[in-house]
């Protein structure tokens, strides 16, 4: 992904969720996908997804059972 398409998902992903703190960051060695993080904290990743011509990107986040407990 290039800096202008990290930009925009960036943006989205700020307006979709409601919060400035969202960063889209590229992945070393990886052009397909893009880490996401909460202020300084990892939370998923970003995928890229072209088939038959149609543009998507999938957003995977894992939530360990140890970050519930504090709920």
């Amino acid at each position: 992904m290039d800096k202008k398409e990290l930009a925009k998902l960036q943006a989205y992903m700020r307006r979709t969720f409601g919060n400035e703190t969202i960063n889209v960051r590229a992945r070393p060695r990886k052009d397909d996908s893009a880490e996401v993080y909460l202020g300084e904290e990892f939370i998923g990743v970003l995928y890229r997804d072209e088939d038959e011509g149609e543009l998507s990107w999938n957003f995977t986040m894992a939530i360990l059972e140890v970050d519930l407990e504090s709920v």
